[in-house]
This record gives structure tokens, C-alpha cells and sequence, in this order.
């Protein structure tokens, strides 16, 4: 970065100039004294501004949102689109539950009645509304009565071949997500995943072992459906998972099959999950015929089909290089997600999909949320809320210091290397 010139003001005066001098010595002095009261004035009244800045921001979104609401109920269907859009952007970017929970019930009514009467779009909005409803709300009693009010409408909808594939989506996500927060019990829980099953089982091989042919909404609509599946999969009491891996690790090999790329990865993971959960109740655990399996496996891995996408090709093969490995050598994905000052370990396909879940969901607001959310950070062990600014907050480096930092750590490598080609030269 190009330096900037510090310009010095004023030069030698000719004559005498103490008396000069002493006044401006003088003036110093007696502001330097005044420094530190006049310091913590201005950090009080620096404070009292951003905590006013941040009240007046929090009532313009509570407004916006209250407006959203009532828009919910107009009868302009692109009114309502718009206004569930609006609603839908404000819950994932700012953790409002105490607002929230004031007025859950008439969200409630206005999301079941845009699912019911609503179509495509609306119905898509909807149900992603009433998803970040539940995570606003968090787990407890509100959530749970809230969602087992919806689920028949869920599920109906889920179920309509007439309906929309993108407002059905949404809904699978919706009734995975919320069994996930607020099912009452784990028959609950089955009787979702018997009706997502219904939805993506459509892409299953048909009986002559050939794939069926899907429009792209479908296919999104099965893995949406396949991906709620999984989520609920990842709780599983202990006491049903050997009845799920003998019922469904027979089936969902044939999805890999499948045109759509991530209907394909989708099944993979759930079959790495379905082996991850069989080993914690019996490490040597192997399904009949895994020899067929990783041989599917492997070429989904080293696929360098033209006709597909580069991106795809390549999303493709690092997935299923760690499904491989989780079928083969037991050895489970480990990932690390960075937010704020904080981090997240991701070790195991049932963190994974957990992770993923609320990611699909809260999309660019998933860090405030990980940051703030208490129910976030409860489901991913992050205990409590770190403060990131104010008083109490960790001191960050500046610049300068940043800088200083950087120039010794690379000084410090330059002398190990050094020493490094002196002992290969030696050597040789």
C-alpha cells in the first residue's frame, strides 16, 4: 500500500520564538490533562449513540415486520409473495424470539392459511416462514403446539400430486425440520418419515431395473424429501436403527442411479449415515452385498461423464470419496465451520445433515444465528452466547499489530527453512 506523506506544519521562525514556544507547551499540558474525563465522556456518549442506532434499527424491523404480517391477508397474490419474501429474509437475518413468541399465533394462522390456499411460490414461502418460525421460537411448548396444529396441512400437501413440486418441497422440509424441533414422540417422528418415504420412493428403480425419468422440480422435490428423511434419521433412538438399516439399505442404493446429481449425493449420505449409525452398535457391521454397493460407489466417485456439469462432476466425486471411506474404512468426514470468533467441528454424518438442515434454511443468516440462536447453540453444543462487541467483548488486533505479527511468524519460517536446506545440503 502506498505510504501517505505526513506534511509538517510550519518551519523555524526567525527570532526569538520561547514565548511561543511556552504558549503552545502550555496549551498541551493543559490538554493533556483534560484528556481522560473528556475520554470517557465521549466513550458514554459513543455508546449511549450505538446503543440508541440499535434501538431505532431493532423498531424499524419490528415495524417492517409487523407490516409484513398484516400483508399476509391481502388479496393481491403477488402482494402476499411479496410480503412473505419480506417476512422471510427479516427472521433469518435477526434472532427475534422474544418479539416473536409475542405474536406466534397469528404468523401461525397466516402460514397455514397461504399453505392451504396458496400455490407455488406462496406455498413455498409459507412453509420456509413457518420453518424459521419454530427456529425463532426455539424447543418448548410454543414450538410444539404450533407444529402439531400444522402437520396434517404438511402432510396433506405433501401428499398431493396435484399440487406444486416447489410449494411440496418446502413442506417436506418443514415437517422434517419440525419433527426435528418439536415432535411430541417418536411415533411422530416415524409416521413423517413413512410420508416422506412415499414422496421420494418415486425415484426408487423401477421393476425392469431401469431409472425413472423426472422433471428437474420433481427431482428437487424428492431430494428436499430424501433430505428430510435423513434428518429425522439422525434421530433415531438406538433401539430402532437396526430396523431401518435391514428395511431401507436394500433400497436407497438404487437412488444412486438417479439423473439429478444432488438426489444422487443425498442418497449416498444417507446410506453413509445409515452405516455410521449400524457401527455404533456394532463396529464390524457390513450389509450383504457391499461389494456391489462400493462398486456404484467408486464410480460416482471417478465419474468423468462430458455430458454432466464440471461443478457437478466435481461435487459429485469429493462426496463420494468420503462415502467410500466411511463404508470401507469406518472413518467418518470432519469439518470445521468458522463463524465470528467462534468454530464449529461437524464430526459425522449425523452432524452433518443436522448442520445442513438449518443452513438450507436460515441460508446467509446461518452465522448470526449459530452466534446468538440459544437453540442453535444448544443442538451443536456451543454453550452460551459469546459477546463479539461492547464492553466485555474480545480485543481485536489492528492493522498495525496484525502487521507486526505477520512479519515475525514470517521471519520465524524463513530461518527454520534456511536451517532445513542446510541439512539437505549436508546430506547430499
Amino acid at each position: 500500500m502506498p505510504r501517505r506523506k505526513v506534511k509538517k506544519k510550519g518551519g523555524a521562525r526567525c527570532g526569538d520564538s520561547s514565548e511561543g514556544d511556552t504558549e503552545e507547551t502550555g496549551s498541551m499540558t493543559s490538554s493533556h490533562l483534560s484528556e481522560p474525563d473528556s475520554i470517557i465522556e465521549e466513550g458514554f456518549e459513543a455508546a449511549d449513540n450505538v446503543r440508541a442506532d440499535e434501538s431505532d434499527a431493532q423498531e424499524v424491523l419490528e415495524d417492517k415486520i409487523k407490516e409484513y404480517i398484516d400483508g399476509t391477508t391481502q388479496k393481491s397474490v403477488n402482494g402476499r409473495q411479496k410480503c412473505l419474501d419480506g417476512l422471510k429474509k427479516c427472521l433469518t437475518q435477526k434472532v427475534l424470539t422474544d418479539f416473536i413468541s409475542e405474536r406466534k399465533i397469528t404468523i401461525a394462522d397466516c402460514m397455514e392459511r397461504c399453505i392451504k390456499k396458496g400455490k407455488g411460490d406462496e406455498q413455498a414461502l409459507a412453509a420456509s416462514v413457518g420453518t424459521l418460525l419454530l427456529i425463532q421460537l426455539g424447543a418448548g411448548d410454543d414450538s410444539e403446539g404450533i407444529f402439531n396444529d400444522l402437520r396434517p396441512i404438511l402432510k396433506a400437501t405433501l401428499s398431493d400430486k396435484t399440487a406444486s413440486p416447489k410449494g411440496r418441497a418446502s413442506c417436506a422440509l418443514f415437517l422434517g425440520l419440525g419433527c426435528f424441533l418439536a415432535a411430541e414422540d417418536y411415533e411422530t417422528v416415524q409416521e413423517s418419515m413413512d410420508a416422506l418415504e412415499e414422496v421420494f420412493r418415486l425415484s426408487y428403480l423401477k421393476g425392469d431395473g431401469t431409472a425413472p425419468s423426472h422433471s428437474p422440480a420433481v427431482c428437487a422435490l424428492h431430494c428436499a424429501a430424501l433430505s428430510a428423511w435423513t434428518l429425522l434419521l439422525s434421530i433415531t433412538p438406538p433401539s430402532r436403527v437396526s430396523k431401518l438399516v435391514d428395511s431401507h439399505l436394500s433400497k436407497l442404493p438404487s437412488l444412486l442411479h438417479s439423473d439429478d446429481v444432488s438426489l444422487r449425493i443425498e442418497a449416498g449420505e444417507s446410506i453413509a449415515m445409515l452405516y455410521e449409525l449400524a457401527r455404533e452398535q456394532n463396529e464390524d457391521f457390513d450389509m450383504e452385498n457391499v461389494e456391489e454397493l462400493l462398486v456404484s460407489l467408486r464410480g460416482l466417485a471417478t465419474d468423468s461423464n462430458k455430458y454432466r456439469a464440471k461443478k457437478d462432476r466435481r461435487q459429485q466425486r469429493s462426496s463420494f470419496r468420503d462415502i467410500i471411506r466411511t463404508i470401507e474404512e469406518n472413518d467418518i468426514p470432519h469439518e470445521i465451520i468458522k463463524f465470528g470468533p467462534e468454530i464449529l467441528e461437524l464430526d459425522g454424518w449425523v452432524k452433518k445433515r443436522q448442520y445442513g438442515a438449518f443452513r438450507e434454511s436460515l441460508g446467509s443468516g446461518t452465522n448470526i444465528h449459530l452466534q446468538e440462536n440459544l437453540l442453535l447453540r444448544d443442538i451443536f453444543g456451543l454453550g452460551a452466547p459469546i459477546i463479539v462487541s461492547g464492553p466485555g467483548a474480545p480485543k481485536k488486533a489492528n492493522r498495525i499489530e496484525r502487521h507486526h505479527y505477520n512479519s515475525q511468524a514470517f521471519k520465524a519460517r524463513t530461518k527454520i527453512r534456511s536451517k532445513q536446506r542446510d541439512k539437505r545440503t549436508a546430506i547430499i
